[in-house]
């Protein structure tokens, strides 16, 4: 087998979880189109145990009663082998390879478009700048009414068959029927595909007077090249002091992670190193002095913070670079190695451990667990995991501090879990889509009397439409909600609503500069450095 694969990229995970934006500009997955053609085998017998899986197939394709595709059986088998070794390692099929590529490449061909499924039509969101769709003449607010000759109004159509209708090759055109104003238009706009980019970071702006916000979303190819960017020019905003934020950042590439955090330092350090039983160590530096070499660093970390962003909080952890705000990360230290099939499937394959400059293996235990569908609602179906501090893995930086290993990375400064977001009740209002549902269908008949800087600074949502937001649960939605949870779901509810009003009208970082209005993780950040949170 290890003739017919071939090495890929250098990765840290391929996402422990990715992020909730599953229609964002286009990019879900498609639909695997399983192939039936069968594969030719040269004879062969059994020899051994290292030939019995293929002379199993061979067995299988010659003698077996029924007709199968045994390229299907091919892919079932190496997916269950692989899902023996470790939570991470995986199988991954020739859609999902791209899948993944267009996501760590930040590039696809399409029409660059968020689109939201509102009542009966699909309603525009969101838009690339300058992406094909906003060049095209679509707006924001435009009800896609019909996608070439596929009529979407009342129909019951899957996200993988509104994908497969707007994507396309580079070049190629679409015609997109649209209702604007609640007027249909008399021609349908035409868009031709193109090369959309998609930035790797959220937000990029100044937070207080001398400190810049920066919140990247996953460690692709150009997370770097954008992170040194926009650390220009935040200094030429006068940016002194940098809250760096990773929660919910998944991962991504270990090249990436090493450039990114070698900007926080002025002189060549050795930032992680790689070791495994048929890896051997070695080291990864920092190159040249970074653009943020000196300067006070916040970094924010939660129980979502993966893989790529551990390697970059362990470093800056470990060298005393930087204080780590927030909750206990993950806990992936295990490297990824993309392996490549000839039909386009692959494996990511756990080749190595990565350690801190310490030598801390942040990776959290894991076991084999008898599997149990229904008690396993994390992506690691098969495994149990545990994470655990132990004297042994306490080490201590060069200015004293104390940091662990064991799993995970241990804040600096621990901010505990908010009961109310981790609510079963506000798990069922954010899993219903009511949010989205109540936002669009309201606030989107007309733009705001605001500049975005107003807008910001001073909305807040009036108590009269929390009220009927609550109503629309109990009466649309089925949820009932008591007064007592209202209450105490007043305030996250209150800043997901405007966040996304926000982000309808003035764009993706409009959102988190609401968000981060109430926000106690960033309250103790600023905190942190001597700053006070603006009132709101």
């Amino acid at each position: 087998m290890q003739k017919s694969i071939k090495r890929n990229i250098f990765v840290a995970a391929t996402y422990a979880a990715v992020l909730l934006l599953g229609l964002l500009l286009g990019q879900n997955y498609a639909e695997e189109q399983g192939s039936n053609q069968k594969t030719t085998f040269s004879s062969l017998r059994s020899n051994g145990n290292s030939d019995k899986l293929q002379y199993l197939i061979q067995l299988i394709a010659e003698n077996y009663v029924d007709n199968v595709s045994i390229d299907t059986v091919q892919d079932e088998a190496i997916e269950h082998v692989v899902s023996r070794l470790d939570p991470f390692s995986s199988f991954l099929k020739p859609n999902q390879v791209q899948a993944k590529q267009e996501t760590l490449e930040g590039t696809f061909d399409g029409i660059g478009v968020e689109y939201f499924r509102l009542k009966d039509t699909l309603l525009v969101v969101g838009m690339v700048a300058a992406g094909p769709a906003e060049k095209a003449g679509m707006r924001i607010g435009d009800r896609i009414l019909k996608i070439g000759n596929k009529d979407l109004v009342g129909r019951k159509v899957t996200e993988n068959e509104i994908e497969k209708l707007i994507r396309g090759k580079k070049g190629t055109a679409v015609l997109i029927s649209i209702q604007r104003n609640g007027v249909v238009l008399s021609n349908p706009i035409k868009v031709i595909r193109d090369q959309v980019n998609v930035s790797s970071l959220d937000a990029s702006y100044m937070i207080a007077p001398k400190t810049a916000y920066v919140k990247i979303r996953r460690f692709g190819h150009k997370t770097a090249d954008e992170f040194r960017q926009s650390l220009i020019d935040l200094r030429k905003s006068g940016a002194q002091d940098l809250i760096l934020d990773l929660r919910n950042n998944g991962g991504g590439f270990v090249h990436t992670a090493i450039d990114l955090a070698g900007q926080f330092f002025q002189e060549k350090r050795l930032l992680m190193y790689t070791e495994g039983a048929n890896e051997p160590r070695q080291d990864f530096y920092s190159e040249k002095p970074g653009e943020f070499g000196d300067g006070r660093v916040i970094v924010l970390i939660n129980e979502s913070t993966a893989s790529a962003s551990e390697i970059v909080s362990g470093a800056l952890q470990d060298l005393d670079r930087a204080t780590i705000v927030g909750r206990r990360s993950y806990g992936k230290g295990l490297v990824q190695e993309q392996f490549d099939f000839s039909d386009g499937s692959a494996i990511n394959l756990t080749v190595a451990r990565y350690y801190t400059p310490l030598g801390r293996c942040i990776q959290r235990k894991y076991t084999r667990a008898n599997f149990d569908a229904s008690k396993y609602m994390t992506g690691f179906d098969l495994w149990t995991m545990d994470t655990e501090f132990s004297q042994k893995e306490m080490f201590t930086t060069s200015k004293g501090k104390l940091v662990f290993g064991g799993g995970g990375i241990l804040p600096d400064v621990t901010i505990p879990i908010d009961t109310n977001e981790t609510s079963a009740k506000y798990r069922e209002i954010f899993h219903s889509n009511a949010i989205e549902e109540f936002v669009y269908d309201r606030f989107t008949k007309q733009l705001p009397a605001y500049s975005i800087e107003n807008f910001i600074s001073g909305y807040h949502l009036p108590a009269a439409e929390f009220d009927l937001f609550i109503s629309y649960l109990n009466s649309q939605k089925r949820i009932s909600v008591t007064s007592r949870e209202a209450k105490n779901l007043h305030d996250i509810i209150q800043s997901d609503i405007e966040a996304l009003v926000g982000r309808y009208y003035f764009g993706r970082e409009a959102y988190y500069k609401i968000k981060n209005r109430r926000d106690k993780f960033i309250e103790i950040g600023l905190k942190t450095l001597g700053y006070q949170m603006p009132k709101v």
